[in-house]
């Protein structure tokens, strides 16, 4: 299950970019999760574990993926740790809800993530204990925890 804590998080990893230069595996970008969230995300290519075709930068290793992309690997390779995903766009969310359905995972956001307006899904919001199954729960809870991070 997706788990999601709004505001600050001590044990949050903030600066994905450079957590995921010096931790990720190669082999992170074998599995075809990865190669599909590249290519949705980046509209790019993975040709082996160390080679990315990208249409607009042309062959780049891992480390030049979009910062979404870096972050959504992160979360389902290291899912015991918790990270910035307000480093994700709202294009990264579905993803980012199939990555919960397949393992419990826990992400920090310090912004109003769309998650789809039709979309149903099982979301946990860690900072009041709530489960949420559509925006229509989830904003107000997002928005009362969000605007309590300000108030700090």
């Amino acid at each position: 299950m997706l788990t999601i804590v709004y505001g600050d998080e001590p044990k949050c990893i903030y600066n994905t970019n450079v957590y995921f230069k010096n931790t990720y595996e190669s082999e992170w970008m074998e599995s075809s999760l990865a190669k599909e969230m590249i290519k949705d995300i980046d509209k790019s290519e993975v040709v082996s574990s160390e080679c990315i075709v990208s249409p607009v930068l042309g062959q780049i290793p891992p480390e030049r993926l979009s910062g979404g992309v870096k972050t959504l690997l992160l979360i389902l390779n290291e899912p015991d740790k918790i990270f910035n995903a307000s480093t994700c766009g709202d294009n990264c969310a579905k993803w980012i809800l199939e990555i919960g359905k397949r393992i419990d995972v826990t992400i920090n956001l310090r912004h109003m993530m769309s998650f789809g307006k039709d979309t149903q899904f099982d979301i946990e919001v860690q900072n009041g204990g709530e489960i949420v199954h559509s925006m229509r729960e989830l904003l107000p809870l997002a928005s009362k925890y969000l605007n309590e991070m300000k108030q700090e």
